[in-house]
């Protein structure tokens, strides 16, 4: 007699989900990293899967038998997470840059903090940036457009059917590229007023040669940088908000480009 009911496709498909929700929960920034232990990430995760589980197109009957096949399906499903968690992380990457360029033309290169989230010594400035953006994440429901993504993940591409092509490694570079790019954006505003005092430092140092420009210069380039930080807010904002409704397109061409 079968006391428990149990059932291996059962398990099995309750596995592939938490396998690819999993992966993709330890690496969103609001989760990831040591910011929170490891075993209220992993009590997170088995509530999602609890929940998303029971709506899932997943049949157990049509997964492969032979323990091979399933291993190389778990790894397939380990890197479709890694993808759609490393694309979602190129935003946050993009302000992190932008605010270290920041932190260093206002003078801050050697005031730095271990960001939480990665380990990796950065400005202050980058580290406060980060914050900003992880906080205007949060409050365009950028989290509840991930779940609904990773839902629609399973009805377009089932576990094991990832494959990796050209058009996918160029979207990938594609949106990579654009770290830089958006880290420009981001920081031209202070960048530029810095540059503007530099240049009239410059003048007036060659205006009078007596004055001590080093001494003055430092608390002037300080107090104009986070003078100008106040703009770099709306900035951040609406790039935040367009990546946010952008989100569902950009994890339905992901996977388009993944069949």
């Amino acid at each position: 007699m079968d006391l428990f009911s149990f059932d291996p496709n059962v398990t099995l498909t309750f596995m592939f989900a938490l396998m690819r929700i999993s992966i993709i929960v330890f690496l969103m920034p609001f989760f990831g990293g040591q910011t929170l232990p490891n075993t209220v990430k992993a009590a997170i995760c088995l509530t999602l899967t609890l929940a998303l589980w029971p709506r899932l197109p997943l049949v157990g009957d049509q997964l492969p038998r032979h323990p091979f096949a399933l291993a190389v399906m778990f790894g397939n499903e380990v890197l479709l997470g890694l993808i759609l968690g490393m694309v979602i992380r190129f935003i946050f990457a993009a302000i992190q840059t932008g605010g270290q360029l920041i932190g260093f033309q206002m003078g801050f290169a050697m005031v730095n903090v271990v960001d939480p989230d990665s380990g990796v010594s950065e400005a202050v400035t980058a580290h406060f940036l980060y914050m900003v953006s992880l906080l205007t994440f949060l409050s365009f429901n950028g989290h509840l457009y991930l779940l609904s993504g990773l839902m629609k993940s399973f009805d377009a591409l089932p576990p094991g059917s990832m494959v990796v092509t050209s058009r996918l490694v160029s979207q990938i570079f594609a949106l990579s590229g654009q770290i830089f790019v958006l880290a420009i954006q981001i920081g031209a505003p202070v960048i530029a007023a810095i540059l503007l005092v530099d240049l009239a430092l410059a003048l007036v140092s060659r205006a009078s040669p007596q004055m001590n420009v080093l001494i003055i210069g430092f608390p002037l380039k300080i107090g104009v940088g986070f003078l100008f930080l106040g703009i770099i807010f709306e900035i951040i904002s609406l790039h935040m908000e367009g990546f946010v409704s952008r989100i569902p397109h950009l994890f339905s061409q992901l996977i388009g480009a993944m069949r």
